[in-house]
Parts: C-alpha cells; structure tokens; sequence
C-alpha cells in the first residue's frame, strides 16, 4: 500500500549570513513515520526544524505541509522544543500550560469549553490528568516531559516533531517517554531529534542525517546506532 505523503522538503539549502549550514535536503514525511534526525552538534538539526515550522525561511527549494507553506498549514504540527529555555520557577499549572497551546495567533483569546476539553484528552492521553492543578516546580523530570508532550498534542496535530525531548532525563524516564511516542506514532507522525543514537535505533522506523555540508538527505531503514555515528561521524 503507498504511504500518504503530508510534509515534503524539496531541494532545500540554508545559510547563516554567509555561512552555509543546510545544503540541497531532499526528504518527504509520512504519516506512518517515526523519524529520527541524527547528526553532530552544529549540524543543522534544530535549523531544520525551525525551518519545517516556518520559523526560518529556506535560501532556496521549497518545504510544504499537505501542499502548502509550513506558516499556513503550521496548526497541523505538533512541537516540543529543547527545555533550555525555560523557566521551570515559574508559577502555573499543568494544566495551564497545556491550555497555552490554545492561543494560537490571538493571545488575548478566552478559552471556551472546547479548549478546555481538548487539554483535558491530551493530559489523559499522556496519563498524568492527576498532575493537572500542580504547579512545574512541583513536578519530577519525566512529569514535565509529558506535560509539554500534552501541550504539543492539544491541537490534535499530525506531525509531532521533538527536539532533544530525553536531554538530562534518566534511563527509565527515557524509556517511557519513548513507548509513550510508540503509541501515538499509531496515529500520529513522529519526528525526533536526539543524541541518544541507541534509544533511536530501537525506536525509529528510520533515520535522516543532517551534517552541515556534508549533508546526507537519504532516508536511512533501521539503522543501527554504530551505522548512525558512521553516517554522521558523530
């Protein structure tokens, strides 16, 4: 059975001022996919990203989410960003912070009954709806990657995509998080960015390798993590 194509990158470079840091990527995304994008530090990977979410613009070639531009079709992603920036002192809920990704463009929007229903199946979802009045300093490591995983989903998106999600988390945690993934990859797109090449090579159904200029575009079946590093001389 052909697989339904919903985001494509086509022949897509991208320069830092004069910096050339992506060059010539050519890769689709499928529905059924879990993606792993691999590659060394400074390779590109997070750029890739901003790049698939519209937050950058490509020097040249084309990226299109179910046939249009990543800004029109941007509701249709769901994305956990590196947790460096962020405040975990600051004093709101979990549920609160799922609430968030409701705003949308209009951040002066109440939130209606909807919304609020829809925070609500995403905690649930995540099965930590228990965890929802707490405050994120109150919360363990692997509570507030659900939580921010809940945030990513409330607008019932296609493509999850995660950058860095297990960064500072333990084994087990790492683990969870992982079959969590497994399971909505039943419904949902997956696209992970992560060092952890050997959490990867058991998860992902395929990988693509960013290196700076030496970018690789192919798709990659079930790497192993010693094919990875080789790939990307990580």
């Amino acid at each position: 059975m052909k697989r339904k194509e919903i985001l494509k990158i086509s022949n897509v470079s991208f320069s830092y001022n004069k910096t050339e840091l992506l060059k010539n990527i050519n890769f689709s995304i499928y529905e059924d996919d879990f993606l792993g994008i691999i590659g060394p530090n400074g390779g590109g990977k997070t750029t890739l990203l901003k790049l698939i979410l519209g937050l950058l613009k490509p020097k040249t070639g084309k990226i299109t989410i179910f046939g249009k531009s990543p800004v029109k079709n941007r509701e249709k992603v769901g994305y956990l960003s590196q947790f460096k920036d962020v405040d975990f002192d600051f004093p709101i809920t979990a549920f609160e912070i799922v609430m968030l990704s409701r705003v949308g463009k209009n951040l002066i929007k109440r939130y209606n009954d909807r919304d609020k229903q829809a925070a609500e199946k995403a905690l649930k979802k995540l099965k930590i709806w228990d965890l929802r009045s707490k405050k994120l300093n109150e919360l363990s490591g692997g509570e507030k990657q659900r939580v921010f995983v809940a945030r990513a989903l409330a607008n019932d998106p296609k493509i999850l995509i995660l950058d860095e999600p297990t960064a500072n988390l333990d084994m087990h945690i790492q683990r969870e998080l992982y079959e969590i993934l497994k399971e909505l990859n039943k419904k949902i797109a997956i696209v992970i960015v992560d060092h952890d090449l050997g959490m990867l090579a058991k998860y992902s159904k395929e990988v693509v390798c960013v290196n700076k200029c030496k970018t690789h575009a192919t798709r990659y079946h079930k790497a192993d993590s010693l094919r990875m590093k080789e790939m990307c001389d990580v």
